[in-house]
C-alpha cells in the first residue's frame, strides 16, 4: 500500500495548476512550430505520441488524457484535410486520427502502469532501508529495559510516525514514543495478546497488531497513523517480536548470572571466613596448648602465650563482626538513623576509637575540617554509627599497610551539596594495579595478600555503608607515596523531616 495524499494544500494546488498549464503550452508551442516548418500528418502524430507518452510517465493518466485529447484537436485541426476545421474525410483520415487516438490510449496506460511500478520499487527500496535502520538500531541495545523502553521511540523516529505503544504481555507493561498511552488502547492491546481481540485492527485512531512469536503471543504493537503498507507493518512486527524476545532473553540471563553470581560469592565467602578463622584459632588452641602442656614455662614464656591469645582473639572477634556486617548488607537491612552532629565530633570520636591500633602512628585532624564545635558552624545531619563505621574499616585498613611512625591526617569539608571526609596517609600507597579492584569483596591487593593481612571485606563494606547513606568513595594514590581516601554523605544542613 502506497501512502496516498488524501487531503491538498495550496501548494499543491498550486503544483497541478503549473502541469497543467505546461502542457497546454507545450502542445501549443510544438503545434505552432510543426505548422510553421509545415510538417505532414505522419511527423505531428508521433510528435504528439511522444508528448503524451512523456506526460503519462510523468504526472500519470490523468494529465496523461488531458495531453492527448489536446493534441487531438491539434492534429484534427491543423493537419487532416480539410485542414483548419474539425471535419474528417476520407477513410484515410478516419484511419489516421482512430489509429492516433487509440496509440494514446494505450501508451498511457503502459507509461502509468510503469510509473506505478518505479514508484513501487523506490517504496520498497526506502522500505528495505528503513526495516534495516530499525535492525540495526535495535541491535546496539544490550540492556533489556532500555532496549523496550527506546523501541517505540526508534519505530516512530525512523517511520515517521506521530506516536506508537508497545505492550509487552510477559511483563504486563506499556512502553509509548509519546510518554502516555489512552486506557482503551492499552486494554485493547492487552486484550489481543490474550487472544481476546483480532490479532490486527484499527482501535481509537491506531493501527494495532499482535506479536506473534512461534506460536505465542508476546505482546501487541500499535500506531497512527495508518500510514504503514501491509508488508511493512508485517515485517516491523516480526522485528518487534524478535526484539521482545531478545530483551527477555537478555533479562533472564542476567537474573541466571545474577543467582550465579550470588552463589560464586556466597562460596567465597564461606571459603575465606573458613580459612580466615581457622588461622586465629590455630593460633589460640596452639598457645593454651603450649601453656597446659609446658611445666616449666617461664614468665616470660607464659606472657608472650597470653598476648598471642589476646590478639587472636581480637583477630577472629575482628573477622567476626566483618562477617556480620557483610551479612547485614547483603540481606539489604543497613538502616540510616540520621541526627544532628557536628563533622568535627566525628573525627574526634575516629581519633579515640583507633588510638589502640593506631597508637605508633601520627593521627592528626586537618586544622580547616568543617564543622568544628564553636566555630559558628551549622552542624549537619547524617548518621554518626554509619560513618564511624566507615572510618572504623578504613583505619584498620591505614593499621595494617602502613608501617610504624607513618602520618594519618583526617579531614572533612562541605562542598555545595555533599559532606565530604578524607583520610590520607604517608605509606606506601595504592599500587595502580589494585585501585580498580581495593573496593572488591575479597579483594586484599598484592601487597595485602603477600602479607596476609584483612580479610578483603573491610572495604567494600565502608562502600556498602556509603551507598545505602546516599554516598560513594575513591581512592587514590599520591604521586610521592601514601594513600587518599575521600568519602561523602549529602549534605543536609535542616532536618529531613522538615525539608
Amino acid at each position: 500500500m502506497i501512502p496516498v495524499e488524501k487531503t491538498m494544500g495550496a501548494p499543491a494546488y498550486a503544483r497541478q495548476a503549473v502541469r497543467w498549464l505546461a502542457v497546454t503550452a507545450v502542445a501549443g508551442v510544438s503545434t505552432f512550430l510543426m505548422v510553421w516548418l509545415r510538417a505532414n500528418s505522419t511527423t505531428a502524430g508521433m510528435v504528439f505520441l511522444v508528448l503524451v507518452v512523456w506526460w503519462a510517465a510523468q504526472a500519470g493518466i490523468v494529465l496523461s488524457i488531458y495531453t492527448a485529447i489536446l493534441c487531438a484537436i491539434c492534429f484534427d485541426y491543423f493537419f487532416l484535410p480539410p485542414l483548419h476545421t474539425f471535419w474528417i474525410e476520407g477513410a484515410q483520415q478516419w484511419v489516421a486520427m482512430v489509429s492516433f487516438a487509440i496509440s494514446c490510449v494505450v501508451v498511457s496506460r503502459l507509461a502509468e502502469r510503469a510509473r506505478k511500478q518505479t514508484i513501487r520499487a523506490e517504496q520498497r527500496q526506502e522500505d528495505v532501508g528503513k526495516l534495516y535502520a530499525l535492525s540495526q538500531e535495535m541491535m546496539l541495545f544490550e540492556d533489556a529495559d532500555r532496549l523496550l523502553r527506546d523501541l517505540p521511540g526508534a519505530i516512530a523516529r525512523i517511520f515517521a510516525l506521530e506516536g506508537v505503544a508497545l505492550y509487552v504481555g510477559e511483563y504486563d507493561r506499556y512502553y509509548s514514543s509519546t510518554g502516555n498511552v489512552s486506557a482503551s488502547v492499552r486494554a485493547h492491546m492487552q486484550a489481543m495478546t490474550q487472544g481476546l481481540s483480532p490479532t490486527s485492527a484499527p482501535f481509537a485512531g491506531y493501527q494495532t497488531t499482535s506479536l506473534v512469536l512461534g506460536l505465542n503471543s508476546v505482546g501487541a504493537l500499535a500506531w497512527r497513523p495508518d500510514t504503514l503498507s501491509l508488508e511493512v507493518a508485517t515485517a516491523v512486527s516480526a522485528q518487534v517480536s524478535i526484539a521482545v524476545a531478545r530483551a527477555m532473553a537478555i533479562a533472564a540471563s542476567t537474573r541466571i548470572e545474577a543467582a550465579r553470581e550470588a552463589d560464586r560469592l556466597r562460596a567465597a565467602l564461606i571459603d575465606s571466613l573458613t580459612h580466615e578463622l581457622r588461622t586465629p584459632l590455630t593460633s589460640i588452641r596452639a598457645a593454651a596448648t603450649t601453656m597446659l602442656e609446658s611445666e616449666g614455662l617461664d614468665e616470660a614464656g607464659r606472657m608472650e602465650m597470653v598476648r598471642v591469645i589476646d590478639e587472636e582473639s581480637a583477630r577472629l572477634d575482628q573477622l567476626i563482626g566483618e562477617a556480620v556486617e557483610m551479612a547485614e548488607i547483603d540481606a539489604n537491612v543497613v538502616q540510616v538513623k540520621m541526627s544532628s552532629q557536628h563533622p568535627r565530633a566525628l573525627l574526634d570520636q575516629a581519633v579515640e576509637e583507633s588510638r589502640k591500633i593506631l597508637a605508633s602512628h601520627k593521627v592528626t585532624i586537618a586544622p580547616d575540617a568543617a564543622g568544628a564545635p564553636g566555630q559558628g558552624e551549622e552542624p549537619a545531619w547524617f548518621d554518626p554509627h554509619l560513618l564511624a563505621r566507615v572510618f572504623r574499616h578504613l583505619l584498620e585498613n591505614v593499621a595494617s599497610h602502613t608501617p610504624p611512625g607513618s602520618r594519618v591526617t583526617l579531614s572533612s569539608e562541605r562542598t555545595e551539596d555533599r559532606l565530604v571526609f578524607r583520610v590520607e596517609d604517608n605509606g606506601p600507597g595504592i599500587d595502580a594495579q589494585d585501585l580498580p579492584l581495593i573496593f572488591e569483596k575479597f579483594y586484599r591487593g598484592k601487597r595485602g595478600a603477600k602479607l596476609r593481612k584483612g580479610s578483603g571485606m573491610g572495604l567494600a563494606i565502608t562502600r556498602a555503608i556509603l551507598k545505602a547513606h546516599g554516598g560513594g568513595i575513591e581512592a587514590s594514590s599520591a604521586a610521592g607515596g601514601g594513600a587518599r581516601f575521600r568519602f561523602w554523605v549529602p549534605l543536609i544542613e535542616k532536618e529531613p523531616s522538615r525539608r
